[in-house]
């Protein structure tokens, strides 16, 4: 029998369907969550594996969805190979927001996960199934927000609602976008307030982070737009 490591969390995985961007907001009671649970591929899908975590499975699941496999597929094909299916937490949506989970019977309790479209959640060794029912209804009543909006506000509902029973410690946050660099990855990796750290994070990356990555050079405009950076940055002169 294979293991992994043991992340008991909390995420959500989630589609733009208006920009078509991609993302993952995950916590739990272990450190540097955000190096082993989430994966994004844009194009293709996002997804968190946890429980007894395997970082194999984020990769196989994705590579089936490019393939053309519906994220429901995808899921489905890499849990008939897998030997330990009973310890594995995963959900996964697809670029058409189609989204599925698995959550193993061997996942500590509270364990379980909510699909709708366009967005999946799920936890294991949660205080209730309250956590996750808040994450979902929250990302649903932030529709017309940014991705990274609606990500971080379940993170927080859900924390806010019990979270991981054993504690808190780090918090990840990542949206993809057709670039080859992310349009938001940013990680709590350890800290007794690990979402409401992420939310200062965030804020401050809103501040003076976005701008920057805005300006960065793209498949399209090769140079970017450092001058107009530049140029507000500049001092001003008499």
């Amino acid at each position: 029998m294979t293991a992994g490591v043991k992340a008991n969390t909390f995420s959500i995985a989630a589609l733009d369907p208006a920009t078509g961007n991609l993302g993952v907001a995950v916590s739990t009671r272990v450190p540097c969550v955000g190096a082993i649970c989430p994966f994004v591929r844009h194009g293709v899908g996002a997804l968190s594996t946890q429980a007894w975590t395997d970082p194999y499975l984020g990769p196989k699941v994705l590579d089936r969805i490019e393939a053309g496999a519906s994220a429901d597929a995808a899921l489905a094909e890499v849990m008939i190979e897998e030997p330990d299916p009973e310890l594995r937490q995963i959900g996964v949506v697809d670029v058409q927001g189609r989204a599925a989970a698995h959550t193993g019977s061997a996942n500590d309790a509270f364990a379980g996960h909510i699909t709708g479209e366009g967005f999946t959640v799920q936890g294991n060794m949660l205080t209730g199934r309250d956590v996750v029912e808040a994450m979902a209804e929250r990302f649903r009543a932030t529709d017309g927000e940014s991705l990274e909006d609606r990500l971080m506000a379940a993170l927080e509902a859900g924390q806010g609602a019990g979270g991981d029973r054993r504690g808190k410690q780090s918090a990840a946050l990542i949206v993809r976008g057709p670039e080859i660099y992310a349009l938001v990855d940013l990680r709590v990796d350890d800290h007794p307030e690990p979402v409401a750290e992420l939310r200062r994070v965030l804020e401050v990356a809103k501040r003076e982070l976005f701008p920057f990555v805005a300006a960065l050079p793209t498949r399209a405009n090769p140079r970017g737009r450092f001058d107009e950076v530049r140029k507000r940055l500049a001092p001003e002169t008499s």
